[in-house]
């Protein structure tokens, strides 16, 4: 008959230790060194590495470095652009020769000596000599009576009622037209300011202004 295994008198029954009651996960990765080494127990209190929060995750995720992002554009950078003001050279054409051209033109031409300047702006033949059914085109015509000398006269021509057309020019002293010449074919894109140097340079060409 098996007898029960005594203990030693004097000795009481020991309570369990720690080590007798923990998972067998946590014996595993117990360590008996004396420095703090990490281990694969998962936590209820560990942080989110996922978390952006830094407060309350010092190993939050960091973002990754790159481009920073462009501005929102604010209502002021999205306004459409102003339209630039239309010049006078926007102007009806017959409305920029008698507004803008003939006042700028005269002026100019009297600031270089003549005198007695008219300017006229008509619809007439061409003046060719010898020629009845000369065709018609708009004209700038000017005349002044120099003392002691032929009167003289200049046509400018415009083939189509648009200053960026093609132009010619002529002139006369006395009753001798000049061969019919081009007139700023050069330009593509003709100003009031142009318009008056061209009839200023042709006419001092000629040598009817004081600039000679």
């Amino acid at each position: 008959m098996a007898t029960e295994e005594t203990k030693p008198q004097g000795e009481s029954e020991l309570p369990p230790t720690v080590t007798d009651t923990v998972p067998d996960v946590v014996k595993e990765n117990i360590s008996s060194e004396s420095e703090p080494t990490a281990t694969t127990i998962p936590s209820a209190n560990a942080p989110d590495p996922t978390a952006v929060n830094d407060g309350d995750n010092p190993n939050a995720a960091k973002p990754k470095a790159g481009k920073p992002e462009k501005d929102t554009p604010t209502d002021e950078a999205i306004k459409p652009a102003k339209k630039k003001a239309p010049g006078v050279e926007d102007k009806p054409f017959g409305d920029f020769i008698t507004q803008d051209y003939l006042p700028a033109l005269k002026q100019g031409l009297e600031k270089l000596g003549t005198r007695s300047l008219e300017l006229h702006f008509e619809k007439r033949k061409i003046p060719i000599k010898g020629y009845a059914q000369a065709p018609e085109c708009w004209q700038v015509i000017g005349k002044w009576q120099p003392s002691y000398k032929q009167l003289r006269e200049f046509n400018i021509y415009f083939f189509e009622e648009n200053i960026n057309a093609l132009k010619g020019f002529s002139c006369a002293e006395g009753d001798n037209f000049s061969t019919m010449e081009s007139f700023l074919i050069d330009e593509r894109k003709v100003s009031l300011t142009l318009l008056v140097f061209g009839a200023i340079q042709r006419l001092n060409g000629q040598k009817w202004l004081t600039l000679n």
